[in-house]
């Protein structure tokens, strides 16, 4: 695997390739203060994949209307992602036409954090909520997908690069720490509100904190 020196020259070589400010700082890794030999595999995995994905999928979302939040604390921004986006990705990764069908019928959208604090600040999905006009939309989490990819008979590799691309469940991030992927709600054209909640604290005792994103669209192909 390769060390987390030769990630973040790699994420920096990319940022500037790519253009885009949100996406640059999510890749600009080489101000974080953890070593490779403090970081944990799976943050390494989420890493090198949110590079991964920055690079397939940048360039199409519009970054100066991509829901963002920002404080001296958290930085937190949304990108929705097209259909056609979404199909691209998966298709280069060999997925068959019937979970690209599957997978067209969602909304997708990309999510990616930055503590700027100097303590723990955790992702918790069980602590967002997601609703529209008509109520609370339940959010499938890996266990549903797992069930859904069983039945169609997907091969374990390709389950595996999807549940890679997702959001983690939870994570606790170390001051300074960047991660993103993919949250997948049902597709539906009413706006969508979603309440982010992040425990902070290395025991989650500390304040939390709530960020609301209001009128959030899934996006369509043009």
């Amino acid at each position: 695997m390769a060390n987390y020196h030769s990630l973040s020259t790699l994420a920096t070589f990319l940022a500037v390739r790519n253009q885009e400010s949100h996406i640059c700082l999510l890749l600009y890794l080489g101000k974080l203060t953890l070593s490779s030999t403090l970081m944990s595999l799976h943050k390494l995995i989420y890493l090198s994949l949110a590079i991964f994905l920055s690079i397939t999928l940048a360039g199409v979302s519009n970054a100066a209307t991509a829901p963002q939040y920002d404080s001296p604390e958290l930085a937190v921004g949304l990108i929705p992602r097209t259909p056609q986006q979404i199909a691209a990705f998966y298709e280069a990764r060999g997925f068959n036409k019937p979970m690209i069908k599957k997978l067209k019928q969602q909304c997708f959208i990309t999510v990616w954090i930055h503590n700027k604090s100097s303590r723990v600040i955790w992702l918790d999905l069980a602590q967002w909520r997601f609703s529209n006009a008509d109520g609370v939309i339940t959010r499938p989490d890996r266990r549903y997908w797992k069930a859904v990819w069983n039945e169609m008979q997907i091969p374990l590799a390709h389950q595996s690069t999807f549940r890679w691309t997702l959001l983690p469940e939870s994570l606790d991030f170390q001051p300074d720490e960047r991660e993103g992927g993919n949250i997948v709600l049902p597709r539906n054209d009413k706006p969508l509100m979603i309440q982010a909640t992040f425990p902070t604290g290395a025991d989650k005792s500390g304040m939390p904190i709530t960020i609301n994103f209001n009128s959030i669209q899934c996006a369509k192909d043009p």
